[in-house]
């Protein structure tokens, strides 16, 4: 299967759940694993943003990888997320950890120190040049302090050719049609932004890495099924049907959006690791009323 066919369509940044004590529920995850994958998304990602990757260290975060591979047992394509400020750094994680049963990885633009284009480009090509699997590249600009633009992502896409693609949640829509108009016929645009994932299909996107599919998984699918098959009119019902539901999960920042909609499920716990925290008493009453909708 090739990689355009793997990663079209719908992908889960996927959630970690945690017990009250901070430890992984290992229980919970492979419940939620299930969910997913009878749901019918095309992949999954693990230990990226939304996995709380930021405070699963070490041996740690081989144990999640290996969980989530045994557990999948081949069902689902599977994307190991590996990234970080320091490249030496994200260059020894490819090294360290065993990716038995991943098919690609997504690597998030450095974070905090601010790198200029160059430097980007610079970091990215390194990591092309060792990475153990086909790589996804994740530009986040809100949450890494500095935009890749467009000029930056076409001549990764087109010098590094063990790049395959970029998950683009830049919020740019003008960026995001200068990439897909000049990027290289092989190399995948997805949306990073689950509220503009519409838009960007009908701008010929490939499909999205979700948040809200972790809790709406079937709905948020088949709206990128509809939209990749040109069936607009149908994709629109679900997209609106879920516009409050998405920007309630982003409002007081995410995975706290998103795991109090899977704790109202009773898929996990409306647990996290510090500093993140539960979303308000007012917000997730909103929340339980959206759902009730």
């Amino acid at each position: 299967m090739s990689l355009q066919t793997k990663f079209t369509g719908t992908g889960i940044a996927i959630v970690t759940p945690f017990l009250a004590d901070g430890s992984i529920d290992w229980d919970s995850y492979k419940k939620l694993i299930e969910f997913w994958i009878v749901s019918k998304v095309e992949y999954l990602v693990v230990l990226g943003t939304t996995g709380e990757s930021a405070t699963v260290h070490g041996e740690e975060k081989q144990q999640v990888f290996s969980f989530v591979s045994q557990t999948v047992n081949g069902r689902l394509p599977l994307v190991a997320g590996i990234g970080g400020y320091d490249t030496k750094e994200v260059i020894g994680g490819f090294a360290k950890f065993d990716l038995t049963g991943y098919d690609a990885i997504l690597s998030v633009a450095p974070y905090y120190n601010k790198p200029n284009q160059e430097g980007l480009f610079q970091h990215y090509k390194l990591l092309n040049e060792k990475t153990p699997l086909p790589l996804m590249m994740y530009n986040v600009p809100g949450r890494t302090g500095q935009n890749m633009t467009a000029a930056t992502q076409l001549r990764i896409a087109r010098e590094c050719k063990n790049i395959f693609a970029t998950k683009e949640a830049s919020g740019n829509l003008d960026q995001i049609m200068q990439i897909i108009k000049y990027k290289p016929t092989d190399f995948m645009v997805i949306s990073g932004d689950d509220g503009l994932t519409l838009p960007m299909l009908a701008l010929g996107a490939d499909g999205v890495t979700s948040v809200v599919a972790n809790a709406y998984p079937k709905d948020f699918a088949e709206m990128v099924r509809l939209c990749l098959a040109g069936n607009f009119a149908d994709a629109r019902e679900l997209h609106y049907k879920y516009v409050d539901i998405i920007n309630s999960m982003f409002a007081e920042g995410s995975p706290s959006g998103v795991k109090a909609y899977l704790s109202e499920m009773g898929l996990c716990a409306n647990t996290f690791r510090q500093p993140v925290w539960p979303v308000s008493a007012a917000l997730h009453a909103t929340i339980k009323d959206l759902m009730k909708l």
